[in-house]
């Protein structure tokens, strides 16, 4: 099995931090520090290392550090593999964020092809029982850490169907005006409900393949209205027949777009929305795990996992068993506590880091 890893972490002017390093070796890293520290600013960094807006969604506007505004740039030494990198990624005052590789400036999307980076947020731990875009959105992370070229079909999707809503509420009736765009979408919506049947099927065989602390989850999809066309040409006689629907609506009512993730406890035979606050918990951390266990063998090593405040809500038993985990499976993760108690169970397993603030510039030091 081989090893992803930053070992050298550079933040500049990035939300609290005016300046930091970091220096790794691999192991997991466990961070403490009080809130308000800094210390998910120092995970976010980490997962601007991969493809989208990072595991707080912000605008590349949001990360600069103030009041001096002068952009943000972060740099990482990557082994990946066999191979070691170069990462830059940065931007200045109303510029979108840029992208370096090896010295060599490149898409977003390239960055998956070099690093998968999975993260658990404490925001994500209502996702069973809000709204079903959180769901879609969790879902579409964890298929892009299978397959990059997921961001592509998804962004072909988008821009077909804001078109096609254009028309709809413009009350377009010409039938003409919609076969281009209906195409489009049926063959990036088609290319979208593959991948992530795909990434399903992985986290499934992950799942049940492995013996671990934590609740296995059965995981599948749905759509509100109907059933979701299985493939290209169904997709694109289903958008033709619901056009007038749609016209009704002001938007598209069927897609891959509406698609909801639906989670069972399978030893309990419940929803994931009926079971206890800590017991989803405990099912989005066998998700997290079960989806770096199926990324080390499709990938071919562990992915970087980034867990934010993931040992506030677990008892001392199940801490420990989750760092277990995280040890044998080889990732180096990240993970952010109030207290340096927190992490007492990983002992020398892992690297440990205090983050303090004094005058709204943060600092990080070994601990």
């Amino acid at each position: 099995m081989g090893v992803l890893c930053l070992t050298r972490l550079t933040l500049s002017h990035f939300r609290s931090y005016r300046r930091g390093i970091v220096e790794a070796d691999g192991r997991p890293v466990a961070i403490h520090g009080p809130n308000g520290a800094g210390k998910t600013s120092l995970l976010e960094a980490v997962s601007m290392f991969s493809p989208g807006r990072g595991l707080r969604r912000a605008g590349a506007e949001d990360l600069i550090r103030r009041p001096e505004a002068l952009g943000w740039k972060l740099t990482g030494v990557l082994r990946s593999l066999h191979q070691m990198h170069e990462l830059e990624t940065m931007a200045e005052p109303g510029t979108a964020r840029s992208v370096r590789i090896d010295g060599k400036a490149g898409a977003q999307a390239a960055l998956g092809r070099v690093a998968r980076v999975l993260w658990l947020v404490p925001s994500m731990d209502r996702l069973w029982i809000e709204g079903a875009e959180g769901r879609r959105r969790f879902l579409d992370r964890m298929t892009l850490s299978f397959n990059p070229a997921h961001a592509e079909a998804a962004l072909a999707y988008e821009k077909a169907m804001r078109e096609r809503n254009r028309l709809l509420k413009d009350m377009v009736r010409d039938d003409h005006w919609y076969v281009a765009l209906e195409s489009q979408m049926a063959e990036a919506g088609a290319r979208i409900t593959a991948h992530r049947e795909e990434a399903l099927a992985l986290i499934a065989g992950a799942t049940g393949a492995a013996e671990t602390a934590f609740p296995a989850p059965d995981l599948s999809m749905s759509h509100p209205d109907e059933a979701l066309p299985e493939d290209e040409l169904a997709l694109k006689e289903a958008l033709a027949r619901g056009r007038r629907r749609d016209m009704a609506a002001g938007r598209t009512l069927i897609g891959p777009h509406r698609v909801d993730l639906d989670a069972h406890w399978a030893t309990k035979g419940i929803a994931a929305r009926d079971a206890s606050t800590g017991e989803q918990k405990a099912l989005l951390i066998s998700l997290i795990l079960a989806n770096a266990r199926a990324l080390a063998g499709d990938f071919g090593a562990p992915p970087i996992l980034l867990l934010d405040e993931v040992a506030a809500h677990l008892d001392a038993e199940r801490r420990a068993a989750l760092y277990d985990e995280v040890c044998a499976l080889g990732a180096q993760a990240w993970m952010t506590g109030t207290g340096a108690e927190l992490f007492e169970e990983l002992g020398t397993r892992a690297q440990h880091l205090k983050i303090t603030e004094t005058g709204g510039e943060s600092a990080i030091q070994e601990a």
